[in-house]
């Protein structure tokens, strides 16, 4: 009898490991251009982790699909998702189905995604009985699998820290010095998986797995982006807590476009000059200063006397955008290597520039 006790306790472990969250054939995946295959957030292939693959659209209807609802509610902070666009993978049938409607099962022993606790949704209630016959956990509404989500996302975000600190940042820099060349600019790209089609598609790097590609991409987006702008002097500094009030992006996630209005008491900081702009039309009494960044030094420059590029070929976070230089030579020199349409004082900056952007 203990024989079979431990047998069964075997098999009961095997099978948790012997679910695949991988795709049993091609995923459907609905964000666009070549950077589609990867989370917009954690930057992991979608097909390896499909199963718990989440998709919503963002305010202004761009399609996002992430490898879990860990990543969903991380986005969810800084975009305010409305749940009505969410939907997420059936575990069973692989389609993707209205969130609202599924069956969640918390707490299996299937290991979660990048989440200390596994979250695995169904369309029907049958299913997810099944799946807690074979793996344990219990049968939860959306609202219940989203909130468990919001109340962990800071646990699971340090446990993943730890497991990228101990281990993958090392890994990612020796590839790069090994399999890269040297004129990666990862300040160049808005989201990680856009970073990752690019290393791939472009060939910036010698040919590698997924694994390595990700440990590669997480050491320029998490690491070198930010260290090397660290030992910048001078440049504009944002809290982890800061968000655009225009577009409610956290700003610090772009450091190479922060922007800045102080009034007396206060300030308010912003993910680019064209909605500084914006805020700046509707809030012009008080202000003390304009801070922006300039882009070849990367330092806080007085934005009421810089010069910027309007209509080049360069894409800020929030799409074609205002380039801020303190030299005027710098920015013609600029504008001609960028296909610039023109060059103006910050006093020439009007409405009609700021819609003609977003057009």
């Amino acid at each position: 009898m203990k024989a079979i006790i431990i047998l069964l306790t075997l098999f009961l472990g095997l099978s948790a490991h012997n679910f695949s969250k991988v795709s049993s054939s091609e995923p459907h995946l609905v964000q666009k251009g070549t950077e589609k295959e990867w989370c917009p957030v954690c930057g992991m292939n979608i097909k390896m982790f499909y199963k718990t693959s989440h998709t919503a659209e963002l305010k202004n209807k761009t399609p996002r699909q992430y490898c879990s609802i860990r990543c969903l509610v991380q986005d969810k902070k800084e975009y305010g998702i409305d749940n009505s666009s969410i939907k997420v993978v059936d575990a069973k049938s692989e389609k993707l189905i209205d969130a609202s409607d599924a069956f969640y099962v918390l707490g299996s022993d299937v290991k979660g995604t990048m989440s200390r606790v596994s979250k695995l949704a169904f369309k029907t209630k049958a299913d997810a009985e099944e799946h807690v016959k074979k793996y344990k956990g219990k049968i939860v509404t959306f609202d219940e699998a989203i909130k468990a989500a919001q109340k962990s996302l800071k646990s699971d975000n340090a446990l993943t820290q730890s497991k990228k600190e101990k281990k993958v940042y090392a890994m990612g820099e020796k590839i790069y010095k090994k399999m890269c060349s040297k004129d990666i600019d990862e300040t160049d790209y808005i989201e990680i998986n856009e970073l990752k089609a690019d290393i791939k598609n472009s060939k910036l790097c010698k040919p590698m797995d997924e694994k390595k590609l990700q440990a590669l991409a997480l050491y320029l987006w998490e690491i070198k982006r930010f260290g090397d702008l660290k030992s910048i002097e001078g440049k504009i500094e944002v809290t982890e807590d800061e968000k655009c009030p225009i577009c409610g992006m956290f700003v610090y996630k772009y450091p190479k476009w922060a922007a800045q209005i102080f009034y007396a008491d206060k300030h308010y900081s912003f993910d680019g000059v064209k909605d500084l702009m914006k805020y700046y039309f509707l809030n012009k009494d008080g202000i003390s200063k304009i801070l922006v960044t300039d882009y070849y030094s990367q330092k806080a420059i007085e934005a009421r006397e810089s010069f910027f590029v309007v209509g080049s070929d360069v894409y800020g976070p929030m799409g074609d955008e205002l380039i801020p230089f303190a030299k005027l030579e710098d920015a013609k020199t600029f504008s001609l290597d960028h296909k610039g349409k023109k060059i103006l004082k910050f006093d020439e900056i009007d409405e009609l520039v700021i819609r003609k952007l977003d057009e």
